[in-house]
Formats: structure tokens, sequence, C-alpha cells
């Protein structure tokens, strides 16, 4: 029996932390994820690359090179920009800047949103109320070796 692939929303902060240290959580999730697995998808939203884009120009010129190399090795399936009736809908849960990343994730149909923003997913995360687990890089990879031991047991 063929199994649903494991669809995986990455926040831009795992992206960025992934990019700028080759050691870490948020590495090892870009790594594992640029392996092509047949079980895993990536993806992310177009708010979220606007985001990330933003945050390297800005904060990390250095990590430009890192970004065009390892970027599309990725392979990232990328969610439109939710629309502002998508993103009213679901305000008030987080941070208003965090919430076009959580439309984005649910527009996704994604398993999991890993996201290194403790302080403004955590009440969403706590709630249980969306269909996908919130998880930060380090809880995401133990949820993930758990998932390939039960693939391969």
């Amino acid at each position: 029996m063929v199994k649903k692939p494991v669809r995986v929303f990455l926040d831009s902060n795992v992206i960025l932390s992934g990019l700028l240290s080759d050691t870490g959580a948020p590495r090892l999730i870009l790594d594992v994820l640029s392996m092509e697995l047949p079980h895993l998808v990536a993806v992310t939203g177009r708010y979220n690359i606007i985001e990330l884009e933003r945050n390297i120009r800005k904060k990390a010129p250095k990590v430009l090179p890192v970004y065009d190399e390892y970027f599309p090795k990725l392979r990232l399936e990328i969610v439109p920009l939710p629309s502002p009736a998508e993103v009213a809908k679901h305000s008030g849960i987080i941070a208003d800047k965090d919430t076009p990343v959580l439309v984005s994730a649910i527009k996704g149909k994604a398993d999991f949103l890993v996201t290194g923003d403790k302080k403004h997913f955590d009440k969403a995360k706590k709630s249980g109320a969306f269909p996908f687990t919130i998880a930060s890089p380090s809880e995401f990879l133990e949820l993930l070796a758990a998932i390939l031991k039960e693939e391969k047991g």
C-alpha cells in the first residue's frame, strides 16, 4: 500500500536558519528535504519567500550565494499569497504578521508546519485546531524519525 506523502511546510525562519548554519536542526531539515525522498514534500508560501528574501537582503546578504545554490535543491512547492479574506478569517489566532503563514500552511495542505517562532505559534500549537502539527525544527526531526521508523517496520 502506497502511503500519502508527508507535506512539510517550512516557515521562512527555518529556511533562513538552515542557510545561515551548516549545523543544527534547520539545516538537517533542509538536507533531508533536498534528498528527493518520495514520501516527503517540502512546502512554503509565497509570503514566506518574500519575507525570506527581504531578511537575506537586510540582515544576511552574505548568505545570498548559499541561497542561490541551495534553494533550488529543495524543490519547494510554493503556495500562492493568501487573499485578504482568507487572512481575515484566521485573524486573532496569532500575531497579524504570521497569520499569512498559518493560512498558507492550511492552503498547502500541510501535515506539519515547522517554525522556529515559538512565541507567536505556541497558542495555535496548543489549540490543536489545525489540520497539521505545529513543531519546532527539533520536534519535527523527532516526529520525522518516528514516521520513518514506522514506515520501515
